[in-house]
C-alpha cells in the first residue's frame, strides 16, 4: 500500500516552518495516542504521524524527501536516526497527557525543577475571622552556605560534570519506538556531581534556617480557606522557581456562636417567666450587644433573626444574619414556697381550659389518633 504524503499526513503545507510541523504532530499525537484513544486504527494513525514528523523534522531528510519523495528517504530511518527530535516533541505531549508539571529542561542544559509548596496550619478565633487579623509566622527557609557559597563542594574543590549524563541532567532510554527521557539518577538532574562535599552543608549548597513572615488574614475568611504566599515555599533546583506557601485557616470553636457560611447561630436560654410574660433581652453580637424584644407567650425552639449581624464573607457584598434559637430554661432547686406557687399556677391554667396550652391539646389529640 502506497504511503501518504508526509505533509498531507500532518496537514501542513510544503513550506511549513519547523514549529508548524511540530505543532501539527503534537496535535495528531494527542488525538491518536493509544493511551488516550482506543478506537480501531488510532494506533496506526499515531505511527503514521510519528514517521512523518521524524522525516520532516530532520533538515536533511526533509530536503531529500522534497526532492525525491519517499524514494529519497530510508523507510527504516524511524528506528532511531532522529529520535532526539521525536523525543523532544513527544516529551512535551507526554506531559500534556498525564498532567506533568514542575520541571523544565533548557536545551542542552540540566533539568530545572520548581520547588515544593509548603503548608502552614493556623488557628484563629471567630472574631479574628470576622474582622480580619494580622500576625507573624515562622517558616523554614534555606540560606546559601557561607562555606562553599552555594556550590556544595568542599573549599578548594569544585563540582564536576556528571559522567552518566554528560552534564545534561537527563538520560535517554529506548523502549521500542519510544525514546523516554528520565532524570539522571546519579546527579538528580543537576548535571553536576560533588566529589568532595562541603562539610558544612554536606554538599547541598544551602543551610536550613527560619524566617518570619507577616500574614494578613482578610476579614470574613472561613474555616478551611487558604492564603497563598508566592515564592515562600521550598527553593527550586538548578535555578528553578521557588514553590509557594499556603496558610490554611482553622477557626477555633466559639463559646457562644456557631458559623454556617456567613450566618451565625446561637442558643438563647430565657426564663420561664420571660417566655410567658415577654420582655427585653440584651443579645451579644460580634459587633456589640443589641436589645431583642421577646413577645408574650414565646415557645421553646422559636428562632429570632437579626439581619446583618452575621459575618461579611470575603466574597460577599453584605453580611449574613444572626439566628437566636430560644431555649426555655426550667427552674431548678425550687423552695417549698416556689413549688406551692407553681402548683397554684398550674391549677389555675388547667381551670382555664385548653386556651393556655394549645400545643398540649394538639399533642394529646395526635396521641389519641395514633393509638386509635
Amino acid at each position: 500500500m502506497a504511503k501518504r504524503d508526509y505533509y498531507e499526513t500532518l496537514g501542513v503545507a510544503k513550506n511549513a516552518s519547523d514549529e508548524d510541523i511540530k505543532k501539527a504532530y503534537r496535535r495528531l499525537a494527542m488525538k491518536h495516542h493509544p493511551d488516550r484513544n482506543s478506537d480501531a486504527g488510532s494506533e496506526d494513525k499515531f505511527k503514521e504521524a510519528k514517521e512523518a514528523y521524524e522525516m520532516l523534522s530532520d533538515a536533511d531528510k526533509r530536503a531529500a524527501y522534497d526532492r525525491y519523495g519517499h524514494a529519497g528517504v530510508d523507510p527504516n530511518a524511524g528506528g532511531g536516526a532522529n529520535m532526539g527530535g521525536f523525543a523532544e516533541a513527544f516529551g512535551d505531549i507526554f506531559g500534556d497527557i498525564f498532567g506533568g508539571q514542575g520541571q523544565q529542561r533548557a536545551r542542552g542544559g540540566p533539568q530545572v525543577f520548581r520547588g515544593a509548596d509548603l503548608r502552614y496550619s493556623m488557628d484563629i478565633t471567630l472574631e479574628q475571622a470576622a474582622h480580619g487579623h494580622e500576625t507573624k509566622i515562622k517558616i523554614p527557609s534555606w540560606d546559601e552556605c557561607d562555606t562553599c557559597h552555594g556550590s556544595g563542594a568542599k573549599p578548594g574543590t569544585k563540582p564536576t560534570t556528571c559522567p552518566t549524563c554528560s552534564g545534561a541532567g537527563t538520560v535517554r532510554m529506548q523502549q521500542g519506538f519510544f525514546s523516554i527521557q528520565q532524570t539522571c539518577g546519579r546527579c538528580q538532574g543537576t548535571g553536576k556531581i560533588v566529589p568532595e562535599p562541603c562539610p558544612t552543608c554536606e554538599g547541598v549548597g544551602k543551610i536550613k534556617s527560619d524566617k518570619t513572615l507577616d500574614v494578613k488574614i482578610p476579614a470574613g475568611i472561613d474555616d478551611g480557606m487558604r492564603i497563598r504566599s508566592s515564592g515562600n515555599g521550598e527553593p527550586g533546583v538548578n535555578g528553578g522557581p521557588s514553590g509557594d506557601l499556603y496558610v490554611e485557616i482553622h477557626i477555633k470553636q466559639h463559646a457562644m456562636f456557631q458559623r454556617e457560611g456567613d450566618d451565625l447561630h446561637c442558643e438563647m436560654p430565657i426564663a420561664f417567666s420571660t417566655a410567658a410574660l415577654g420582655g427585653d433581652l440584651e443579645i451579644p453580637t460580634l459587633g456589640g450587644s443589641v436589645s431583642l424584644a421577646i413577645p408574650e407567650g414565646t415557645q421553646s425552639g422559636k428562632t429570632f433573626r437579626l439581619r446583618g449581624k452575621g459575618i461579611k464573607g470575603v466574597r460577599a457584598g453584605y453580611p449574613g444574619d444572626l439566628y437566636c434559637h430560644v431555649a426555655i430554661e426550667t427552674p431548678v432547686r425550687l423552695t417549698e414556697h416556689q413549688k406551692k406557687l407553681l402548683k397554684e399556677f398550674d391549677a389555675s391554667t388547667k381551670a382555664g381550659g385548653d386556651k393556655h396550652s394549645p400545643q398540649t391539646k394538639g399533642w394529646a389529640e395526635k396521641v389519641k389518633a395514633f393509638f386509635a
